[in-house]
């Protein structure tokens, strides 16, 4: 026990013997928190604050934007899908068909409209083609899913960097795109909408953002539906390649003349090649020029891998060539004039493909425009711009040939020998004197050429005059038709009767409306020149009206028999035979001795009419021999006053160079004509024709073999004085 005073403190425990008493326990020591970084004060902590809010802001908008746009993008993806067709249903996407032109032995010689050459598929086309078109418009063609995000971020590169926007130009479209496009993203043609399929095809393809944000469910609900193969075999059923080919069957055969599936590599490459510009690159229009570009197709096919080094060199040694029938590029002017003889709804607007086969001689029409080139280029100075028309057919009005200007134009242009209503000038005279033949008269008979004047109700005193300013009295017919004389055609046709004249020559096939003046013997009226040519045939036939025609025969591709047959040939007669057989000697006389002798023929008969019109506007030379009738004119589109040119000047030169190249190899033959008997003129001292009249209309003296009774007598007498004696 401890006494008080021991120094020690109570608190203190004793360690040795006896037990300690416990300390009181404490409380626990709480455990030390890591120390946080000091806050930053002012205007970094709060701009720090602004961003990791705008952050957490654009993530939020982001993923919520995103899921929206990706739900949208499906439902309009399969919205796209749900509507897609059977694949056949999208393979022939024309709104019209095309027309198949052949000439009289069959070959093609001219398409119009939009060829289709048949359905056909990836599989079964040339492995070339199929590579061809792939390293040319798709690389990534197998990998992607409709979209190429790196062809897309390429083409915007390369757009920015010509100064273009960003979707002008170049859209780094994708196959599966492209087909979109071709599809018109499923919209159909409405002609309510559209006026044309022009407008509607230019709609379809516009390369805008928004065309671009509206193709991407489509292509890939064209990848979802279809299959690769599916999506390039709709692709090269429905590309167009140019001269009117759609899909690659078509244009395998427009420009080399076999199907897709023969195409070698060379040929692939240029077709494929046409893609990007069909119309420029076609072979058809500049062949040196698709070369070139299927040589850089042929440099990528080789880079991809679709073509050894051997084989591309290959290729380049030997580039495509066009097939005959694609380097024929005439009876353009003949095939549009077939076309439009036709029913409208089976040629030009038609939804089938047709097939016509014509009366075209491809012979003939190569004379034909060789000859018109001939001419030009030595006789016309460079840079005229006079035009020349030629028409070539046989005696039944089939047309063998046509020329409606002198370039080739593109389908649909201007046609002179069948649109051009020209007046006629004196190729009009032979109709005149057909129908004075036609009523007895012989070419032997007299007529007076000498100053005359007309007073014409309503208009006045008209006073014709010749071409050459002077007058040559008392002349046969025959000579008055060879020399061109004009009184002495007025004369005959007052004679005979205005009406007459008019009859002949509409009956002829010269549809215009004719004049109804006097002035209707020097050719005043309008006509074409299928018109004109068609009426000399009727005169080489022996009289009879034919109807030019070029259309032998029309049916649906794939059918045996026609729906449409011959639209033309022989029709009523018109003069007499022997009238006919009459004014071909006549004619032949204007070759022989007349105005025509720049037509003559060598070794062979030809019979034909000048004609020009006032201050030569027009001039014309139209005839025939036993063979063919052809017919050609010369003039302004202007009507511009030719120099120096008349019917029996360069047209008739033109003729010329035409029949000789037309008849080369054919036998010479004699024109079916009739001489006739010579008879003496008027007895001097006959009363000349009066200044102050025309003789009036009344039937002719009968022809010689019997004795006129009164009245003929009395008729006789009257035409004695004004046409200087008939019998």
């Amino acid at each position: 026990m401890a006494t008080k005073g021991s120094g020690k403190s109570p608190l203190v425990a004793v360690r040795r013997g006896g037990t300690a008493r416990k300390p009181s326990a404490r409380p626990a020591t709480p455990r030390k928190r890591a120390p946080r970084p000091p806050r930053r004060g002012g205007i970094s902590g709060f701009i720090l604050g602004i961003f990791r809010f705008i952050g957490r802001m654009l993530w939020g908008a982001v993923w919520r934007v995103t899921a929206v746009v990706a739900v949208v993008l499906f439902g309009a993806t399969w919205f796209f899908h749900a509507q897609m067709p059977e694949l056949s249903a999208l393979l022939d996407g024309r709104q019209r068909g095309s027309v198949t032109l052949l000439d009289h032995e069959g070959n093609v010689f001219a398409w119009r409209g939009e060829t289709f050459g048949g359905q056909t598929s990836a599989a079964d086309v040339s492995k070339h083609l199929r590579n061809a078109v792939v390293a040319t418009e798709d690389k990534r063609f197998y990998g992607h899913f409709g979209l190429s995000p790196r062809g897309i971020a390429g083409a915007i590169r390369i757009n920015l960097s010509e100064g273009r926007g960003a979707f002008q130009g170049n859209g780094g479209s994708t196959i599966t795109q492209q087909v979109a496009k071709l599809l018109c993203l499923g919209v159909e043609y409405d002609p309510q909408r559209w006026k044309t399929e022009a407008e509607y095809e230019a709609d379809c393809r516009k390369g805008s953002l928004v065309r671009k944000l509206k193709e991407v469910p489509y292509a890939f609900a064209l990848e979802w539906t279809y299959s690769k193969q599916d999506i390039l075999t709709i692709y090269l059923n429905r590309a167009y390649l140019g001269a009117g080919a759609r899909g690659f069957e078509a244009a395998a055969q427009r420009y080399f003349g076999k199907s897709s599936r023969q195409l070698v590599p060379a040929e692939a490459a240029m077709l494929a090649g046409l893609l990007v510009a069909p119309s420029y690159y076609a072979p058809t229009n500049n062949l040196k020029r698709a070369q070139d570009r299927a040589g850089v197709i042929i440099g990528l096919m080789q880079d991809q891998g679709y073509l050894t080094k051997a084989e591309a060199d290959e290729a380049l040694r030997n580039p495509a060539t066009l097939s005959p029938e694609a380097t024929q590029r005439a009876g353009g002017y003949f095939a549009d004039w077939v076309v439009d003889s036709a029913p409208s709804f089976l040629a030009r607007d038609t939804t089938e493909d047709v097939v016509i086969h014509t009366t075209l001689d491809q012979h003939l029409q190569k004379a034909a425009e060789s000859a018109v080139a001939a001419v030009f280029d030595a006789r016309l100075k460079a840079g005229s711009k006079a035009q020349a028309a030629v028409v070539v057919m046989s005696s039944d009005g089939a047309v063998r040939a046509m020329v409606g200007g002198r370039d080739i134009g593109a389908p649909g242009s201007f046609n002179r020998a069948s649109q051009a209503r020209r007046q006629t000038g004196s190729a009009f005279k032979p109709f005149v004197y057909a129908a004075a033949l036609d009523m007895g008269w012989s070419p032997a008979d007299y007529v007076e050429d000498s100053p005359l004047t007309l007073r014409i109700p309503g208009s006045g005193a008209w006073t014709p005059q010749n071409y050459t300013r002077d007058f040559k009295g008392i002349m046969t017919l025959a000579d008055a038709l060879k020399d061109s004389r004009n009184i002495p055609a007025v004369r005959v046709s007052e004679a005979v009767g205005r009406d007459a004249v008019r009859q002949v020559a509409e009956h002829f096939g010269i549809v215009s409306d004719l004049a109804k003046g006097p002035a209707l013997a020097l050719g005043v009226s309008e006509a074409t020149l299928v018109e004109m040519t068609g009426a000399y045939a009727g005169i080489l036939n022996g009289g009879s009206a034919v109807k030019p025609y070029g259309l032998i025969d029309l049916r649906l591709r794939g059918d045996k028999a026609p729906l449409i047959t011959q639209t033309g040939g022989i029709e009523e007669r018109v003069i007499r035979e022997d009238a006919a057989r009459y004014l071909t000697w006549m004619m032949m006389q204007v070759i022989d001795s007349g105005t025509g002798t720049r037509a003559r023929l060598p070794g062979r008969e030809a019979a034909g009419k000048t004609g020009t019109t006032q201050a030569a506007r027009d001039a014309w030379f139209v005839g025939y021999t036993a063979d063919y009738v052809a017919g050609v004119w010369m003039g302004y589109d202007d009507n511009t006053p030719l120099t120096g040119v008349t019917g029996g000047g360069l047209p008739a030169e033109i003729w010329k160079e035409v029949m000789v190249r037309v008849h080369d190899g054919l036998p010479a033959r004699p024109l079916p004509k009739k001489v006739p008997e010579a008879r003496l003129p008027p007895q001097a001292g006959g009363a000349p024709a009066s200044s102050g009249g025309a003789v009036p209309p009344g039937e002719p003296a009968p022809p010689q073999g019997r004795e006129p009774d009164l009245a003929e007598r009395i008729i006789n007498e009257v035409l004695g004085t004004f046409l200087g004696g008939r019998w």
